[in-house]
């Protein structure tokens, strides 16, 4: 999931392609090493938990987002965001299919999709995935960018045309008005950190400053280049919070962009600009979750 480079590899360079995969792999190796090493010094029964409970055991967190500049029609507005589900390594799209019908009982009036769909690639299972996702209902709009593994093997083109075939709106450098009654304001998405180019100045290109802007970044340390424009909100994922956190340590490892924003909730800046990185649901390099469970979040947006 790492790479030491300063530069982030294109996927589609065969050369850039075969360093990263070297790079990737001392990258997986040892950050593989340091996850079990976390788990081994677990009692056997912690370790047991890890491994066939918590993954499953999701949790629903409800945050209410305080933003002076939120619209007074949009006051109280429920968005949902899910992220990293990670489809082909310990999750299906039956799987997926159940975590839909939880969505739509939140009844969100926006649904937020922070990237990483797949681990690898789409496969066969792609016209599953997409029914799946189109169960997901959400009044004012579902919307999606991609992450890393999202990119796999120029994948990312199949992995927006499954998001878009489950009525997904997939943000690439775009922003996207949400009208409400009298009030309206943007979701937009940048691309992704690794294998993308995010533009933030290119996705509020129609945005008016004092609009209020949602944003989606599968990158959550992305936020230190936002933080200078007039975004209210920006989710993120990635990090999957660590997936294990050691009581009174912390997260063992995570991937290069997640290392400054880990997980929850964070106000940056002098405008109240606001971060919140979601700690996914699924699970990536290691089928394993401690103190750390899978995390399907429902924001109420408030005025003040």
């Amino acid at each position: 999931m790492t790479n030491s480079s300063s530069q982030s590899p294109n996927p589609n360079d065969p050369n850039d392609h075969h360093h990263t995969k070297k790079t990737s792999r001392r990258s997986f190796l040892s950050k593989a090493a340091l996850t079990l090493l976390g788990i081994v010094a677990l009692p056997p029964a912690a370790v047991a938990y890890a491994r066939y409970a918590e993954p499953k055991w999701l949790d629903i967190e409800r945050v209410t987002l305080r933003t002076p500049r939120l619209p007074q029609a949009m006051d109280g507005l429920k968005v949902v965001q899910f992220s990293d589900t990670h489809l082909g390594f310990h999750y299906d799209a039956a799987s997926l299919t159940q975590l839909a019908d939880i969505i739509n009982k939140l009844e969100p009036d926006i649904l937020c999709f922070t990237g990483d769909l797949v681990d690898y690639a789409v496969g066969s299972e792609g016209s599953a995935y997409a029914e799946a996702l189109g169960r997901m209902q959400a009044g004012l709009g579902k919307f999606a960018v991609l992450g890393n593994h999202d990119y796999f093997k120029g994948g990312d083109v199949v992995v927006a045309k499954t998001l878009a075939a489950g009525g997904f709106r997939v943000l690439r450098n775009q922003a996207a008005r949400v009208q409400k009654g009298n009030g309206s304001m943007w979701v937009a998405g940048v691309e992704d950190m690794w294998y993308g180019k995010p533009d933030i100045a290119r996705s509020l290109n129609a945005v008016n400053p004092d609009d209020y802007v949602l944003l989606l970044s599968h990158s959550p340390d992305y936020a230190d280049t936002v933080v200078d424009f007039p975004v209210d909100v920006q989710l993120s994922g990635h990090s999957h919070g660590g997936q294990v956190r050691i009581p009174f340590y912390g997260h063992v490892v995570v991937p290069k962009f997640a290392e400054k924003y880990v997980i929850g909730h964070y106000n940056l800046g002098e405008r109240d600009f606001q971060l919140y990185v979601n700690r996914g649901i699924g699970v990536s390099q290691q089928p394993i979750r401690f103190n750390c469970r899978p995390e399907l979040t429902c924001f109420t947006l408030k005025r003040g």
